[in-house]
């Protein structure tokens, strides 16, 4: 069973930053591509940015390239998310989620889904 020990989220003004991580259990860590995506209020799933197991190759929606940064530390088994330049219309939940193949593409074509965290971004 997947589980996500989650850090991060919260209330944060527009232009200002936040740090989510996944420190996750239950799965071979080190040969899982992770990542995040979100889910605005009304909205779909929205693909937000992956890593792939070996922390080399990256992938980001175009909304958040340069200004979010994706890392992981396999001695650790935790990603992180860097959100930098956060803008009201990224108030969502946020899922860590991961998958045996990468890129990531469709949120319901994960492998596995972990806890969510709200970010709110008030302007």
């Amino acid at each position: 069973m997947f589980s996500c020990r989650r850090g991060g989220g919260g209330l944060v003004q527009a232009g200002g930053s936040l740090r989510l991580s996944c420190a996750a259990s239950g799965l071979p860590f080190s040969r899982y591509a992770l990542g995040w995506f979100r889910q605005a209020p009304g909205k779909a799933q929205e693909f937000v940015a992956a890593i792939h197991w070996s922390g080399g190759t990256s992938q980001y929606a175009d909304s958040v390239r340069g200004r979010f940064a994706i890392s992981r530390d396999n001695a650790k088994n935790t990603i992180y998310l860097q959100m930098n330049s956060l803008k009201p219309e990224e108030t969502a939940v946020y899922s860590c989620v991961a998958r045996s193949d990468f890129p990531l593409v469709n949120y319901y074509d994960m492998d596995y889904w972990g806890q969510e965290t709200l970010v709110t971004v008030s302007s």
